[in-house]
């Protein structure tokens, strides 16, 4: 079976960050290929602003559809987007535009991204996101039908701030991931 993984950053959160960096050595180990979505170039004080982030979204999903214009997604029977804040509004946005059949990891999705979240997936957040509120990120969950994983205290990285704690949350993470990446 061929299998493509592709990853979508946040603003500031890129691929060799934890979430992705292990997401996407789980998704290689486990056989499937992978493609980085390396956009940039975001307006400064995106977070708390509505219309920053607009601008970052819009821009990101741009920027994706040129880096993934090579990419024929026909020539894979298991497509699996691993997406990160705004990434994740990007990721569902564009499989939607081009009408993709995919799996999604949804790392702590904005409270905007449920607008683009057709595709199934599961949903990771912290309780202590200043980028978004909680309670919109289960109701967006509940709506949508997407099981959600919460780390207590963690914030937009799934950190609470304790190095210890962290690193544990992050193996409970993985393996949640490993096992939805593994679960065809």
């Amino acid at each position: 079976m061929k299998r493509l993984a592709v990853f979508f950053p946040g603003v500031g959160y890129h691929v060799d960050k934890p979430l992705l960096y292990y997401s996407r050595k789980i998704a290689a180990q486990l056989g499937y290929e992978t493609v980085d979505v390396p956009y940039g170039g975001f307006p400064k004080g995106v977070k708390g602003s509505a219309e920053k982030m607009e601008k970052a979204f819009w821009s990101a999903l741009e920027q994706a559809e040129k880096i993934l214009e090579e990419v024929d997604f026909s020539g894979y029977e298991d497509v699996l987007f691993v997406s990160k804040s705004v990434g994740t509004a990007v990721a569902a946005a564009y499989a939607g535009k081009k009408a993709l059949k995919t799996r999604n990891i949804y790392y702590t999705p904005v409270e905007a991204s449920f607008q683009f979240m057709k595709q199934p997936g599961i949903v990771f957040t912290g309780t202590k996101d200043a980028w978004v509120e909680f309670e919109a990120v289960k109701q967006g969950c509940e709506k949508g039908g997407f099981p959600m994983y919460v780390t207590e205290d963690a914030n937009h990285s799934l950190e609470t701030g304790n190095v210890a704690k962290d690193l544990e949350n992050l193996q409970e993470i993985m393996r949640v991931t490993e096992e939805y990446i593994g679960n065809v």
